[in-house]
């Protein structure tokens, strides 16, 4: 296998005391630099001349890709921002002042001492701590969507700081039957009493509240196809014909925006929309 072959496979670049090691002589690495096909970081790390320039600047700087940087590598859901952020070891000196975004904590996982890029659970921890909270959870969800990692893992992880442990408890329950706990919770809090699973229009929905008062919630993989997004739709639109008032209220609201889901609600019921 030529060095250009192995480099593609591995994030475009390397360390050449791991070439050395995978039986690449000194004379290949070097011709390889000297024939322009690569390019030396640092003093002894080979990239690929297209390498990834996240990937380029976390070596230059002795860290790992990782955070909003790493998750968007991964083809997750991330905001994009100007800066590469990158892990670097506390005792990391001379980093350069603009275009880098330094961590310093360390993550859940152990990480290989010289890989360019931090493993999935570290950079979620990153995540967590960075990005304000609605981002960090569409990031999260958007690697469990792509069943990068399971709710059970996350829950079970010991994080190194609340924030993160707050979005494990949260994406441990994205199920159905958690997402509808913490909904009867919310409405216990100020006093209104919910049926859950109810049966309406010859279907189960999610809570009824008096006699026409529904509640459809949607957990994180909710319309993940157009014909889910299509059925819902119908069964909101019969249920609104039949006389009933459908309220429909996502995760991220029942979780981190629980005073809106209960005005709304309280408004709903002072209407006397719950009422036949």
């Amino acid at each position: 296998m030529l060095i250009d072959e192995w480099l593609r496979r591995h994030d475009g670049i390397a360390h050449t005391s791991d070439l050395y090691a995978l039986g690449f002589s000194t004379h290949a690495v070097a011709k390889a630099v000297t024939s322009g096909r690569m390019m030396r970081v640092r003093r002894s790390w080979i990239a690929l001349r297209d390498c990834d320039p996240s990937v380029l600047a976390a070596v230059a700087a002795g860290g790992r890709v990782t955070c909003i940087s790493a998750a968007e590598r991964m083809g997750l859901w991330a905001p994009r921002g100007p800066d590469v952020h990158v892990w670097v070891p506390r005792s990391a000196s001379r980093l350069p002042s603009a275009g880098l975004q330094p961590h310093w904590s360390r993550g859940p996982a152990p990480a290989a001492r010289r890989s360019p890029v931090d493993p999935l659970l570290n950079i979620l921890h990153h995540v967590a701590r960075c990005q304000e909270t609605a981002a960090a959870l569409a990031i999260w969800e958007s690697a469990l969507n792509k069943k990068l990692v399971h709710p059970d893992i996350l829950h079970r992880v010991v994080w190194r700081s609340r924030r993160a442990q707050r979005l494990a408890d949260i994406a441990s329950h994205l199920s159905d039957s958690g997402l509808e706990t913490e909904f009867v919770i919310l409405m216990r809090a100020i006093g209104i009493v919910v049926r859950q699973q109810a049966a309406v229009d010859g279907r189960r929905v999610d809570a009824l509240i008096g006699d026409r008062l529904v509640i459809q919630l949607d957990g994180f993989a909710f319309h993940s196809d157009p014909a889910s997004r299509r059925r819902d739709l119908a069964a909101d639109a019969r249920l609104r014909v039949r006389g009933y008032t459908v309220l429909r209220f996502d995760h991220h609201q029942v979780f981190f925006q629980p005073q809106f889901v209960q005005e709304i609600v309280r408004t709903a019921i002072a209407q006397g929309l719950h009422h036949a």
